[in-house]
């Protein structure tokens, strides 16, 4: 990534208020912060990368954040690159566009269709805002070369994002990421982005508004992932209630339409946060990770008596999960904790149907807990590891189903998100959210709360406990000191941590578990612990994530806070 000067990206500030292609309302933006030279400096001195998510920033005036004129570029770019490669020839080059309900989301999401549309390329677009994993199916479902998502998924409200999706409904890979990257590079100025207005588009079939039917499908192929619908709508489950939030993003409708369809007739929506806002004004960020996001859901679930909350981000690709203990008290659980829930549910159900594959496979993440993955190997499936970013895993099920050497299963990572069925290849909240709650009712038909059975699997597998710390470093200072970080654990790995020897360094940088390279490090120790120091792909920031296991709840709790502050104090101490 070309990173400019001072002087080169006041330059850039000129330029942009010299153009006559950027509108008025953008130059005075930009006249605001005129003299603010450290401002206009992280505005300008690079372009907003193309990162694991594809486009990811903070919405505003400048090359370094996500505005028509960044959009427009990357749409062009990605526009040379789908028609360099071409099609099979049969029909004309098209791309599925979504939405969720980030301010400028929709604007963002028609401008991308007609600069798509300026290139020749069929945009089909959703009326209105959708979850991201419903775009991975639509993308599959009507066969179309590509898809963009404008989403900054749980990310606070000043951010917007744009994800790009393969022809498989899978983010793109980095071969082809590169490929795009190099495309955009290569849009030399704005009068290069080719587009046309609406009304054009529409005459000419290069602007296709879909219907209702791609949401019926969608839910429908969702709704046929369940295992225990027959159980769901019984009498034994009558009094079972569920607590719903979509924290005002794109889950609203799917999965209360999910939900109904396998039978669950008590599902009570936090009112206040139903409706698409994109300032999120109810909560100090829409991301189902943090229990603050989950208060009014809690003070519902207490009114309504619920077995169980969940929550989706804002566009409905990860899925939080709150349950309930023996003492009615609500307890939050993680994205590990949930996809060990799952695991087990799942592989259990398909065992007792005699559906369990012999060649059944669960794929996780490097970063994600070795729980779910003893619980899988214990009813004899395989566990392969990815690096993360879910389109990893959704690239191991296209694999998969071309080879035919293993049947796909499960696919999660600790971040909250999950996937089941081949139907997309993207993680889906709205089936992990289904899944959930249908693996609460099936255990509560037995007596039985997800936290019962939580302790149950700790007792049986050992008490295994994960942690996420991160470090927000931002501008041209914190890239440079997230690199600085890394340098110094990579060429000055300790010998032990806290008087427990470190077993091995496995540096992902150059390749390694037959996995491509990225900049990652994971310390494994004798005693079974690990963590690992991860640059994140779509925010800046550092993320540290910690492993222990024990024989007990007290013992794991002690372990963490030991290795949690030896490494952090390490990491805090390096400028």
């Amino acid at each position: 990534m070309t990173q400019l000067t001072l002087e080169q990206a006041m330059a850039r500030f000129e330029e942009w208020m010299n153009d006559p292609l950027i509108d008025e309302a953008t130059k005075e933006e930009l006249r605001g912060i005129a003299g603010q030279e450290k401002e206009i400096a992280d505005r300008f001195y690079r372009d907003l990368a193309f990162g694991t998510g594809g486009l990811r920033g903070v919405m505003g005036a400048g090359t370094n954040r996500l505005n028509a004129y960044t959009v427009g570029k990357a749409t062009q770019g990605l526009a040379d690159w789908l028609l360099a490669r071409g099609g099979d020839g049969s029909k004309p080059l098209s791309v599925v566009i979504a939405h969720d309900s980030r301010n400028l989301s929709p604007e963002f999401a028609l401008d991308t269709a007609l600069v798509l549309a300026g290139n020749g390329i069929r945009a089909c677009l959703f009326h209105s805002l959708r979850p991201t994993p419903q775009l991975s199916y639509t993308v599959r479902a009507l066969q179309a070369d590509g898809g963009i998502v404008i989403t900054a998924s749980h990310n606070p409200p000043e951010y917007n994002g744009y994800k790009v999706y393969g022809s498989d409904g899978c983010q793109l890979v980095p071969e082809d990421a590169n490929g795009v990257i190099a495309a955009i590079g290569a849009v030399a100025g704005l009068d290069q982005v080719k587009r046309i207005d609406r009304e054009s588009a529409e005459r000419q079939g290069l602007l296709v508004w879909l219907d209702e039917s791609a949401d019926r499908d969608y839910v429908e192929t969702v709704a046929a992932q369940s295992l225990n619908s027959d159980l769901i709508g019984s009498d034994a489950l009558k009094d079972f209630h569920i607590v719903f939030t979509p924290l005002h993003g794109s889950g609203n409708m799917p999965v209360r339409e999910v939900l109904k369809a396998v039978g669950f007739n008590h599902v009570h929506i936090v009112e206040q946060q139903e409706q698409p806002d994109g300032y999120f004004s109810t909560v100090k960020s829409p991301n189902p990770e943090e229990r603050e996001a989950f208060a009014m859901a809690i003070d519902l679930a207490k009114e309504v008596n619920a077995d169980i909350i969940i929550g989706t981000d804002p566009d409905a690709d990860r899925m939080g999960a709150v349950v309930r203990n023996r003492e009615g008290e609500y307890i939050p659980i993680s994205g590990n904790q949930s996809g060990a829930i799952i695991v087990n549910y799942l592989l259990s159900q398909l065992k007792e149907r005699g559906a369990l594959p012999d060649n059944g496979v669960v794929v996780k993440t490097i970063v994600t807990s070795e729980m779910g993955g003893d619980i899988a190997q214990a009813y004899g499936a395989d566990v392969e590891n990815t690096l993360t970013g879910f389109k990893y895993i959704g690239e191991k099920i296209t694999g998969y189903e071309k080879t035919g050497e293993k049947s796909f299963l499960f696919g999660y990572e600790e971040s909250y998100g999950y996937l089941t069925g081949t139907y997309a290849r993207d993680k889906d909240a709205v089936v992990a959210a289904m899944l959930i709650c249908e693996a609460a009712a099936y255990y509560s038909s037995m007596g039985k709360t997800l936290h019962d059975v939580l302790h149950e699997l700790y007792e049986r597998f050992g008490f295994y406990m994960e942690a996420l710390e991160s470090r927000t470093l931002k501008g041209i200072d914190g890239i440079a000191q997230i690199g600085s970080i890394m340098e110094d654990w990579r060429t000055g790995a300790p010998a032990e941590i806290n008087g427990v020897k470190v077993k091995e360094m496995q540096d992902y940088a150059s390749g390694l578990n037959g996995l491509r390279p990225e900049n990652v490090l994971k310390f494994m120790l004798e005693d079974g612990s690990w963590f690992c120091l991860r640059p994140s792909g779509t925010e800046p920031k550092i993320k540290v994530y910690f492993a222990v296991k024990r024989e007990s709840a007290e013992a794991s709790a002690e372990a963490m806070q030991q290795l949690k502050a030896a490494v952090m104090s390490r990491v805090d101490g390096i400028s």
